[in-house]
């Protein structure tokens, strides 16, 4: 492929009022180096089919944005790289101020590209499929009204866990663990990790911690409750609608998004980042594996 016949699509967020003269220097970079950029100046807005024909989705903003670029990414089967100008981003592997670097290394594809595990999700209403559809994150089984709770059954490959009255009931990919998921009590999942996460939010039972299952299961939900109606989010933006005493069913998604991840700092490294961790103190080892004292015990 010539550098010519090479598109990058840009998805920003247009409510950000800052994000213009980061545009702009993409715009300024890309051409330098002979490479289109297509824009999408609503993330919201842009249409599915937008990153057909492209070859990265470069997002520009938060976690939401990010998301709805996820699915632009997933459609057209191309690789996604985030570039935080909220305040977490943790979605994002770049920051705005290293975007020359940045644009530089997907010029040159100086990256690697790694799967992220997604869930597939499907709504049953007795014996007939009523609903389907897909997260990265994680599929949230909520209280329709916010009023009362949902009494709900719990099903790991067929064979029931736990029935409990809670607001509502999480299933998380890796990537999701520190989302929602890590909002409601449940562990932060290095994303390389292939499992799937249960996480019951505020339930009334004896049992209710969150639970890590094989990335072969088959999650499933059942409203039991006649006087309270469910409905299912899937990363918080898509809705599914769940009929009376409904059935929901989640396992490992059939398709993967695609992340672009630049250099060899490990998530480790971006936890303590984003969330701030306290680490003064460590006395771990350096450069490469090597003791700071040079004793093999660290000093």
């Amino acid at each position: 492929m010539s550098l010519t016949e090479r598109t990058f699509l840009v998805v920003v967020h247009t409510l950000r009022s800052d994000v213009g003269a980061t545009v702009a220097q993409i715009r300024e970079l890309l051409d330098a180096a002979g490479v289109n950029m297509k824009l999408e100046s609503d993330v919201q807005e842009a249409p599915d089919d937008a990153a057909v024909g492209c070859e990265v989705v470069v997002v520009l903003g938060g976690d939401g944005g990010f998301l709805r670029g996820a699915e632009l990414a997933r459609r057209a089967d191309v690789p996604i790289i985030g570039i935080n100008l909220g305040h977490v981003g943790f979605l994002a592997e770049s920051e705005v101020d290293t975007v020359p670097e940045t644009i530089g290394d997907l010029v040159h594809r100086r990256y690697t590209v790694h799967p992220r595990m997604t869930l597939d999700v499907a709504i049953h209403d007795g014996d007939d499929l009523v609903a389907e559809g897909w997260a990265l994150n994680e599929v949230s089984v909520e209280n329709r009204s916010r009023q009362g709770l949902l009494e709900l059954v719990t099903e790991v490959d067929d064979r029931p866990v736990s029935r409990f009255a809670c607001d509502g009931l999480l299933v998380a990919t890796p990537t999701g663990s520190t989302a929602y998921a890590f909002s409601a009590g449940g562990p932060v999942m290095w994303p390389d990790l292939e499992a799937l996460l249960i996480v019951p939010s505020n339930a009334h039972a004896l049992f209710s911690r969150p639970m890590v299952t094989s990335p072969r299961s088959t999650i499933a939900i059942e409203v039991e409750s006649r006087r309270h109606e469910a409905i299912a989010f899937c990363d918080g933006r898509r809705t599914l609608e769940v009929p009376e005493r409904g059935r929901i069913e989640i396992r490992r998604g059939a398709d993967p998004v695609r992340f672009i991840k630049l250099g060899a700092a490990p998530f480790t490294d971006r936890l303590v980042h984003k969330f701030q961790l306290p680490i003064t103190g460590w006395r771990g080892r350096q450069d490469g594996g090597e003791p700071r004292d040079g004793t093999g015990i660290g000093g």
